[in-house]
């Protein structure tokens, strides 16, 4: 196999490197492909699906598909843009996401995105579910009527910090995200807000207190760009806002 190569992006020759996934050599060519549980430096997850593209007519996931010489891979059709659009109404009706009222507004991923997919309303009726803050860490919350179950934390947590804070229990609709520890509860962990853990959310679920406001609203990292232009829509763990 050569250590070099093109494939076609949506129609137009790219080059990739031996090894790379669809996303990873995208990325190095400067295309978006938006995606919410994938960043670089951890293993691919595929639970978001929002990577999902054509290649060679198939559907599959960017964060997992390696690239191979020639490939014709699709990804800004009306089709797949409009599938990725109805996978982000979802997390919106089945969450509890109000974007006027977040903190992290300006600075979420899946904000940016409904954005960048033209996103205009949740489509779905929204589902309402009852999910408790948890505040009991001095320098943490985690608000789980946002949690998108990604993962990136229970990876983050598992593989960066050797910590395993995080993890997820139940299936479907019941699925939540959960701490290890004795109570349950964040303050009664080995979490620190020092951990690659606390930095990775993509959206509002785990957030530092008393700095909702430290960027204020208009400044912040998706106010300034669209999410496919901005180069940044998975900045490294250990890089700041």
């Amino acid at each position: 196999m050569a250590d070099k190569g093109h494939f076609l992006f949506d129609g137009a020759p790219t080059p990739f490197v031996a090894g790379q996934t669809i996303i990873q050599a995208a990325a190095a060519a400067g295309h978006y492909i938006p995606h919410l549980c994938y960043r670089p430096e951890f293993p691919p997850h595929g639970s978001c699906k929002l990577c999902s593209v054509k290649a060679n007519g198939k559907f599959t996931s960017a964060c997992f598909e390696p690239v191979t010489e020639s490939m014709k891979v699709e990804s800004e059709t009306p089709e797949i843009q409009g599938y990725r659009k109805r996978v982000v109404q979802m997390l919106f009706a089945e969450g509890n996401h109000y974007c006027p009222f977040c903190q992290q507004s300006g600075n979420c991923q899946l904000q940016a995105v409904a954005y960048y997919l033209g996103m205009e309303d949740t489509h779905y009726a929204h589902q309402y579910p009852r999910r408790e803050l948890d505040a009991s860490h001095p320098d943490t919350m985690i608000d789980h009527d946002r949690c998108i179950l990604c993962e990136l934390c229970v990876r983050a947590s598992r593989d960066v910090d050797h910590k395993e804070v995080f993890g997820v229990s139940g299936r479907g609709i019941h699925a939540r995200l959960v701490v290890n520890s004795a109570t349950g509860l964040l303050g009664d962990s080995r979490f620190s807000a020092s951990d690659v853990a606390a930095q990775v959310c993509p959206v509002g679920a785990i957030v530092p207190k008393r700095a909702a406001f430290a960027v204020p609203i208009g400044q912040r990292r998706y106010d300034h760009h669209d999410i496919g232009e901005s180069g940044d829509a998975s900045p490294s763990a250990t890089s700041p806002e």
